[in-house]
């Protein structure tokens, strides 16, 4: 997927899970965070941080929270995506 200029264009341009990530982003647009495009993809932001983004790919959608390392994961859906590279960051992979 090419790197989208705005979240519209991102939404609008997704094949693959468009309906999910549309109901995603609405979800995050309730919320008090900025929304932004990081990395070609929407980014939620407060006070400038990064808190959680969204991305879609062939086989699954899902939210990268920045700090989710920081998160109660009683479910255990939280994924370290770079073992060894991150440590932090956490993704919920969604099918």
């Amino acid at each position: 997927m090419k790197r989208a200029k705005s979240v519209d264009e991102y939404v609008r341009d997704t094949a693959e899970w468009h309906d999910e990530i549309d109901t995603l982003r609405k979800i995050l647009q309730s919320t008090t965070l900025i929304e932004e495009v990081k990395w070609g993809a929407p980014c939620y932001t407060h006070s400038s941080k990064n808190v959680v983004g969204l991305s879609a790919f062939k086989s699954y959608f899902g939210l990268w929270f920045h700090q989710g390392a920081l998160l109660k994961d009683d479910q255990k859906v939280l994924l370290n995506a770079q073992e060894g590279r991150t440590k932090a960051l956490r993704q919920w992979r969604i099918t």
